[in-house]
């Protein structure tokens, strides 16, 4: 066989493989579109994603009505923004929705390349994965949201910040709330009059920062398996990880010592289920090779002293 005919032999694979690859892009591209065209159907009069821009906007209006204003407003203020906040709630909630199909073309395509103890090893993560992230944006969403708002819009002891208004209070417009311990005088009155954009940006964020630290058991126990990390290591760096959650708890929360607290604990709480369940693994590990005799138990008598082997 000549080297030209090696070469084309290794070729077909190579060009079948990026065939398959284009394909299963290409259903995950049409999955995905679909998905964001679901936002666009009309309910009751709105569509879907106007909907659900209702109900991550809850923690803050439900905060607005709790310190006093009656009727609650967020605005936007320029022509397109609107549009461009329904179709970014769209694009990141029908990715969500069109996950499974994404995930399932996804497994088509790596799974042939497989043995069958790697496909029964790699699945189940690619069935936590997703279910651990609507965890925490569960959490993001009914816990820490409505914390932060109640942080950030009572710091000044007022239902709003931001929007500079004059005159007194027969003169503010709706939604607009005098501080309750200033009297109407010439002095500026501080109220809120909140962007939807901006105020979606924070829900989203929080949304998938938790979403991601719920990650962290899924994640090191898939290292786990892979033997790249082991429950005694992880173990013995502790008090590091216990640090680096003290700092994400500080970054990805408002300055608010109650929700780095929560976040504190909830991550923490993660990372010694890790443990747990990588040392679950390394269990199972060891007594799959004891059943198939790679495990010699004499042998874990060979460093003790000789009294104490007999």
């Amino acid at each position: 066989m000549s080297q030209t005919d090696d070469l084309d032999d290794s070729t077909a694979p190579l060009i079948e493989h990026l065939a398959e690859l284009r394909t299963r892009l290409i259903r995950s591209v049409i999955a995905f579109i679909i998905a964001i065209t679901v936002f666009f159907i009309p309910i009751q009069g709105e569509f879907i994603a106007v909907h659900v821009l209702n109900f991550l906007m809850e923690p803050i209006v439900d905060t607005l009505r709790d310190l006093g204003d009656p009727s609650p407003t967020l605005q936007y203020t320029s022509p397109q923004e609107y549009l461009f906040t329904l179709f970014r709630i769209s694009m990141v909630f029908g990715f969500a929705l069109a996950f499974p199909v994404i995930g399932f073309q996804m497994w088509r395509f790596v799974a042939p390349g497989l043995y069958k103890q790697e496909k029964n090893a790699f699945l189940p993560f690619l069935v936590a994965s997703p279910v651990m992230f609507l965890l925490g944006a569960s959490f993001a969403q009914f816990v820490v949201t409505p914390l932060a708002m109640a942080f950030f819009l009572g710091f000044a002891d007022v239902s709003s910040v931001l929007a500079i208004v004059f005159g007194d209070a027969n003169t503010l417009p709706d939604g607009a709330v005098i501080t309750p311990d200033v009297a109407p005088s010439d002095a500026p009155t501080i109220t809120f009059f909140g962007k939807v954009n901006e105020s979606l940006d924070i829900t989203l964020k929080f949304i998938m920062a938790f979403g991601l630290c719920f990650q962290l058991p899924v994640l090191l126990t898939l290292m786990g398996k892979a033997g790249l990390v082991s429950a005694e290591g992880l173990g013995n760096v502790r008090k590091y990880a216990m640090v680096g959650i003290l700092v994400l708890a500080a970054v990805v929360t408002p300055p608010d010592v109650i929700t780095q607290l929560i976040l504190f604990t909830v991550v923490y709480g993660l990372y010694e289920v890790s443990i747990w369940l990588v040392r679950r693994v390394e269990n199972k590990r060891e007594a799959k090779l004891r059943a198939e005799g790679y495990y010699d138990d004499e042998d874990d008598l060979g460093d003790l002293p000789e009294g104490d082997a007999k």
